[in-house]
């Protein structure tokens, strides 16, 4: 029993030493137009990912860029060994959730005042090396 948890532990660590995190907390965009964003790069080659978001129109691809770039920096401080131009990296997982939410008031016509709800989102960017499938 207790060598069969260990081969797993070691195994759990080996994946985890080539999966790498970044985190973007509080963004001030709402949640729903950097999850426009993540949709398109979610499972793309690092490289092409890269260059998606650096000609992408939208303003959350500039955030999302730079917070690409941070998760690989992650994975070659995790991996010295390696090199980035020889392996295959991805974006293996991207999401977004709400963050906090600003509340503000807008005047109204006939006195009465409007609720404006200032937005923000946590967005969170795993890479992972390529898995490439063998057809047999």
């Amino acid at each position: 029993m207790g060598a069969r948890k260990s081969e797993m532990a070691k195994k759990f660590k080996a994946e985890k030493q080539q999966k790498a995190v970044a985190v973007l907390r509080d963004c001030p965009t709402s949640p729903r137009k950097m999850r426009l964003v993540a949709d398109i790069i979610r499972g793309v080659e690092i490289n092409k990912a890269l260059g998606i978001l650096r000609y992408s129109k939208k303003e959350a691809s500039i955030r999302v860029e730079k917070l690409l770039k941070s998760a690989i920096a992650n994975w070659e401080a995790k991996n010295p060994s390696e090199r980035l131009e020889d392996t295959k990296l991805c974006v293996k997982e991207i999401f977004v959730d709400g963050g906090r939410m600003l509340k503000r008031i807008q005047a109204a016509p006939q006195g009465r005042a409007h609720r404006i709800r200032k937005r923000s989102n946590h967005v969170t960017i795993v890479v992972d090396k390529m898995v490439i499938a063998e057809n047999k």
